[in-house]
């Protein structure tokens, strides 16, 4: 993993709860120190989102279809992008390293395919990954592979604030 954290960011072990919450979602160990404080957030936990890579320059989760579709059955467009959004704000996150802090000020979506069930797999790689501004291409695909949507997200990287 090439990014800006380090075994050296390790702060106190998260609670049992947020604990929990860090091994439901796939987070490797060596990343509770980083998100020990703070978890995954609530929305991540809601959608059912699972990391499978985790990296500034590729992130990789996958989130149900179930519990997400629009009324048509079918998933929900915002679902996309709350995926988007999620990975390529973690990416960034991981690239801005301690002490500082990614917060999203750009993100898009264009929808290519309908699905009704199983897994959407999300797939962020970096455009670019600046001292202040990281771009991130997310692609959405379903379980045979087919791009269900592409999305941009654009953080910008400042120093956090207690």
């Amino acid at each position: 993993m090439t990014d800006n954290r380090t075994q050296s960011d390790v702060v106190p072990a998260p609670d049992e709860e947020t604990l929990a919450e860090l091994l439901a979602a796939g987070i490797p160990p060596e990343m509770h120190g980083w998100l020990g404080r703070y978890g995954v957030g609530a929305l991540t936990v809601k959608m059912g989102i699972v990391f499978r890579e985790m990296s500034a320059e590729r992130m990789v989760a996958t989130m149900p279809v179930e519990g997400n579709q629009q009324v048509a059955g079918i998933l929900h467009g915002g679902a996309h992008v709350v995926l988007a959004e999620t990975l390529g704000s973690f990416a960034a996150g991981l690239h801005a390293g301690p002490g500082r802090q990614a917060m999203g000020i750009e993100v898009g979506a264009t929808h290519h395919r309908s699905i009704s069930s199983g897994l959407v797999t999300g797939t962020a790689t970096a455009i670019h990954l600046g001292r202040t501004l990281t771009t991130h291409e997310v692609v959405m695909t379903d379980d045979q592979g087919r791009r269900l949507s592409t999305a941009r997200i654009t953080n910008m990287i400042r120093d956090a604030r207690d």
